[in-house]
């Protein structure tokens, strides 16, 4: 059996290394593009890999993929979040968690994750060509057409690893071969603010906001961190992850709503019942759980005297602090993807795939895996997860 695995990405070695350990005698190739294979993998988490996430319920895992979560239910039944830590633990590379659920090797370096998908590779004599761009799949009766680099090859099975495309034209190959196609956009970015004064804060972090955008009855929650360029953290991404495909059509202008404090405005209106009575100073008490520098940011944006003593703290100036910490408003003029971790929404229709086996309803023996189909996860290993467990089917079902 002569198996093709086109995209050397996470989700395209699980496949090869999957096929070639459920029937050995098979020849499994995997053909890339460019001139070097996990390439997502080797940036992911800051470096270190963020390779799952610590959700051991399905009915939990689904409900992070804005795209493709009911679809995951089936394929998760047969690999799951607790099949990759012990997929990577009986391979020697142990994981740990750390407090948000996200699950890294313990090295704390994803050089390790792509050293053990290399040298399994390597160990089973799986073939890995380099500067490889399929550019176009003939299915005949038996087998399997891929035009190479313009030379024609033949294999028995076909798995289509080649991740997320940035554009449509870039999925033309597939297009041509009758595939439903879900307009790909960017899903996970931060947002740009430019020239907006909270830049100055940058490097900042804030525990717990609640992010919303304005008109929109969707929210968010967890850390924001200010940047040089605008926001970003996990509060930012999760936003842009579910509201994707809104954005895009708003051509990423749109104001975002910040909850500073993640808490409501009733809660929040008790706490001033207290603070108001105190004779402290404003500036330099702060009992509230945000950071100095911001909490003094929102003060001078204000105009609150440094000198302005809590129980003398006018009605209105009250209301509008109130109303800054609960339901701040920012405008978004653009976003910022980073072009190594880039990820998009869209892409193979899921109705043309039969989940159980990731085959393809079209044509047999051709098998999609990863980012390439209409799947994507909100920030914390969930991506990843998605391209394992995709992988691992394709790879299984394609030597059956």
């Amino acid at each position: 059996m002569n198996i093709a695995v086109i995209g050397g990405g996470a989700a395209g070695f699980m496949a090869a290394i999957t096929a070639k350990e459920s029937k050995p005698e098979a020849s499994v190739t995997i053909f890339e593009k460019t001139d070097k294979v996990l390439a997502k993998v080797k940036v992911s988490g800051g470096g270190r890999c963020n390779v799952t996430n610590a959700t051991f319920s399905i009915a939990q895992l689904i409900k992070n993929y804005p795209r493709g979560g009911k679809q995951l239910k089936k394929p998760f039944n047969h690999f799951f979040t607790t099949d990759t830590v012990n997929w990577f633990e009986n391979r020697g590379v142990p994981l740990k968690t750390e407090a948000d659920n996200r699950m890294f090797p313990k090295t704390n370096s994803s050089q390790t994750i792509v050293d053990l998908l290399l040298n399994t590779a390597e160990n089973l004599n799986i073939r890995v060509s380099f500067k490889s761009k399929v550019s176009a799949i003939n299915p005949t009766e038996n087998k399997i057409n891929l035009s190479i680099n313009g030379e024609n090859l033949l294999f028995d099975k076909v798995i289509i690893a080649s991740g997320g495309s940035p554009k449509e034209s870039g999925l033309e190959w597939l297009t041509a071969l009758g595939y439903k196609i879900v307009k790909p956009v960017p899903s996970l970015f931060t947002f740009n603010m430019p020239k907006n004064p909270i830049t100055e804060l940058m490097g900042l972090s804030v525990p717990n906001v609640i992010t919303s955008i304005k008109g929109s009855k969707l929210k968010q929650n967890g850390p924001l961190l200010i940047t040089h360029w605008g926001m970003s953290g996990p509060a930012i991404l999760k936003l842009s992850s579910w509201d994707a495909q809104d954005l895009a059509k708003l051509n990423y202008n749109f104001s975002v709503q910040i909850n500073w404090l993640g808490i409501n405005e009733e809660e929040l209106r008790t706490q001033f019942t207290n603070l108001t009575s105190s004779r402290k100073g404003m500036y330099k008490h702060n009992p509230l759980e945000i950071p100095k520098r911001l909490w003094h940011f929102m003060l001078k944006k204000l105009e609150v005297s440094e000198s302005q003593i809590w129980n003398e703290l006018a009605k209105k100036s009250k209301n509008r602090l109130i109303n800054m910490l609960i339901n701040d408003e920012f405008e978004v003029r653009g976003k910022t993807t980073f072009k190594e971790e880039f990820v998009s929404c869209g892409g193979i229709d899921l109705s043309e795939i039969n989940m159980q086996t990731m085959e393809s309803k079209r044509h047999k023996g051709i098998y999609f895996a990863g980012e390439l189909l209409n799947i994507d996860g909100v920030t914390g290993g969930f991506n990843f997860q998605a391209a394992w467990t995709t992988g691992y089917l394709a790879g299984k079902n394609s030597t059956l």
